[in-house]
């Protein structure tokens, strides 16, 4: 049985999929499985996918969404798919594999070594020894991002974006993909609202304890991502959302 099931949301990849890449992996790795899931691409995507799981069934599933939906009602369906696995751990990872895929034992490593964490975040935080090459822009558009998205959770966290997260398979973190999400591109910190507003009911551990932010070794911007500079207004509603949802 997988230790890890990994969920890679796809919409017309055909062409950048690193697939060679993911087999390669998933041979070296008989503990990590992944989940496939096409979302409504109108390529051929779903053919690379597919062919993808034939060579390796036992490693590979794919999950066939029609029509687009996007990024977060991928992700969500993919981790409900994950979860019904006989896994320890679940998450998702980004398609262009711009967090290299050999970063995913660390992130297990922290979920192992702390028992009290649920969820381990990869950050890309620029420091002397790791290699973080991101475009200047969208680096600092993502800072003024990532602060909002700190006052709005009331949470310190340095980035909420990097599509590099692992979960501790509980019922805790099944929860948190149940229902559909408000928001798309960043369904990630509505994820976080989620652990916060339902804590809070609880009256359970500080969110603190239960996140942490593991600094990647390696990140890369890859060509042709869909998040373009339109995407920032959209996100700044998204917050508002997010707050007027949980938060009030």
């Amino acid at each position: 049985m997988p230790r890890s099931i990994l969920v890679v949301p796809c919409y017309n990849e055909a062409r950048r999929l690193p697939v060679q890449e993911l087999e390669r992996f998933a041979r070296a790795d008989p503990g990590i499985g992944f989940v496939l899931v096409n979302d409504g691409s109108t390529d051929s995507t779903l053919e690379v996918l597919r062919a993808l799981a034939a060579r390796l069934p036992e490693r590979f599933e794919v999950l066939d969404i029609q029509p687009n939906r996007g990024k977060a009602e991928a992700v969500r369906h993919g981790m409900q798919r994950a979860f019904r696995a006989d896994a320890v751990y679940a998450g998702y990872w980004d398609a262009d594999l711009a967090t290299p895929l050999d970063a995913i034992a660390e992130l297990e490593d922290a979920l192992s070594e702390h028992p009290a964490l649920i969820a381990v975040f990869g950050a890309r935080v620029k420091l002397l020894g790791r290699s973080i090459e991101r475009m200047a822009l969208r680096h600092y558009l993502g800072r003024v991002f990532a602060t909002a998205a700190s006052l709005v959770l009331g949470l310190a966290i340095y980035d909420t974006q990097c599509g590099a997260k692992l979960f501790r398979v509980c019922d805790e973190t099944r929860a948190l993909f149940g229902e559909r999400f408000e928001t798309d591109w960043i369904f990630d910190v509505e994820i976080l609202a989620r652990l916060i507003a339902g804590r809070r009911a609880r009256g359970g551990p500080a969110v603190e304890d239960a996140i942490y932010e593991l600094p990647l070794r390696e990140w890369r911007d890859v060509a042709g991502s869909k998040i373009t500079l339109s995407a920032f207004p959209r996100a700044a509603f998204g917050l508002l959302q997010i707050r007027r949802r949980y938060f009030c």
